[in-house]
């Protein structure tokens, strides 16, 4: 259909609504209370698509044009019942507004654009459209982690995914969904580790005493190859202190920081020649008060000159692969003055035990001065942070090597920006 555009005037364009290629199915303001005019302005709006009363094609985008030459868009903002914004960007000259993200299948919208003419006259328009059901489609479901509770300052966030997404514009499309909130506010992003797995973390380590919420916008949202989200819960975490321990190789040393304060140096061995400790910013991922080590479990094999088979207490977990910071009685003779382990971090059971009681899962053990290899970003465990912030980037199907990643919750519509 297509309204009189009357009193030009005063609104100052037509506007050209193309509704995912189907009709809007309501016209009234609605008395929106952002209008900076008491007016309608019902009678400058056209639309185009199939008659009233259709329901649109969530599979298309959205498109909102101002068809004469003397006015122009301000602002436009989409948001389902669900209170989900709709990205957009709108042209520098104000001429045509689009959506830059999938709308939800079978669900309802309301549409808010406003106007202005040459001489700076305004209006306000509100319309609602309801999107169809989809067809027959699989359903991406995601599960955050690591779980409710308290973590470190270094815990990263992950999104797992039920089905694999290869290809990069369905990659922004999920990755666009996955909202990530904090207080205080932080820079972060994603970052794909491979086709269903992606890890947020800030640009630098979490707030202390942080909330942390993430949540999915994806649910029947169209992602591609027949595939939409499907429901997902969110999740809400918190951070505690910042408690970080920097164990220097060489010096034998370990040295723990809690909020900035060094509260205690204890003396170590780490790895010996040929079983380094790897360098570099690890997460605690685990605590087990007691576990049974055993050397064929790391490739040494049995009755070797290195092998070994011995039960280890107060033993706080760095990798999957084995490298602990334990107890370790039977050499607390070189703890201090040699490095005589397989690649863990040993110390006398009393520091042990005080180092089990004061970190959690998310606190950091960084190495330095090891003749070791760099700890691996993703596949032994939490190595996030060994990666530089524009390496962090490049992981990310929105942000890539440019730019910040989103801060902290990427804006739902976007404006042109000033020459």
């Amino acid at each position: 259909m297509r309204c009189d555009p009357r009193n030009r005037t005063v609104v100052g364009c037509t506007l050209l609504v193309i509704a995912l290629g189907a009709g809007v199915t309501g016209c009234s303001s609605g008395g929106d209370p952002l209008s900076a005019e008491p007016y309608d302005a019902a009678d400058r709006i056209s639309f185009s698509g199939p008659s009233e009363g259709k329901k649109a094609d969530p599979d298309k985008p959205l498109e909102i044009v101002a068809e004469d030459s003397d006015g122009r868009i301000t602002d436009v903002t989409a948001v389902d019942a669900a209170g989900r914004h709709v990205a957009g960007e709108l042209a520098a000259d104000g001429s045509r507004w689009h959506s830059i993200f999938p709308l939800a299948a079978d669900a309802d919208y309301t549409v808010r654009v406003s106007t202005e003419d040459e001489g700076g006259a305004r209006g306000r328009k509100v319309l609602a459209f309801t999107t169809g059901k989809p067809p027959a489609t699989k359903s991406l479901g995601v599960t955050f982690g690591p779980g409710t509770g308290t973590y470190g300052v270094g815990q990263p966030l992950t999104a797992t995914l039920t089905a694999p997404v290869r290809a990069p514009a369905q990659r922004a499309v999920v990755e666009r969904g996955l909202k990530v909130s904090s207080t205080p506010a932080v820079e972060g992003a994603w970052h794909w580790v491979d086709d269903k797995v992606l890890h947020f973390r800030p640009k630098n380590y979490w707030p202390e005493n942080a909330t942390v919420r993430m949540r999915s916008n994806l649910e029947g949202i169209g992602i591609g190859d027949r595939l939409r989200g499907g429901k997902t819960a969110p999740l809400t975490l918190r951070t505690g202190d910042r408690v970080i321990a920097i164990t220097d190789v060489a010096a034998h040393r370990l040295t723990v920081h809690k909020s900035g304060e060094e509260i205690r140096t204890i003396p170590i061995t780490a790895g010996k020649a040929g079983f380094e400790t790897r360098n570099g910013v690890k997460v605690v991922l685990a605590k087990e008060r007691f576990v049974r080590m055993r050397s064929s479990t790391v490739g040494i094999a049995e009755g070797s000159a290195d092998s070994y088979d011995m039960d280890v207490h107060f033993a706080t977990r760095v990798t999957w692969s084995g490298e602990y910071v334990h107890a370790a009685p039977w050499s607390v003779g070189s703890q201090g003055y040699d490095n005589v382990s397989h690649g863990c971090v040993g110390m006398s059971t009393d520091d042990a035990k005080w180092f089990f009681d004061t970190f959690r899962q998310g606190d950091l053990v960084e190495v330095v001065n090891s003749g070791g290899s760099t700890m691996e970003p993703f596949s032994n465990g939490f190595g996030d942070w060994n990666l530089s912030w524009a390496q962090w980037r490049k992981g990310s199907a929105l942000v890539g090597d440019t730019g910040a990643g989103p801060a902290p919750e990427e804006k739902a519509r976007l404006r042109p920006q000033p020459a």
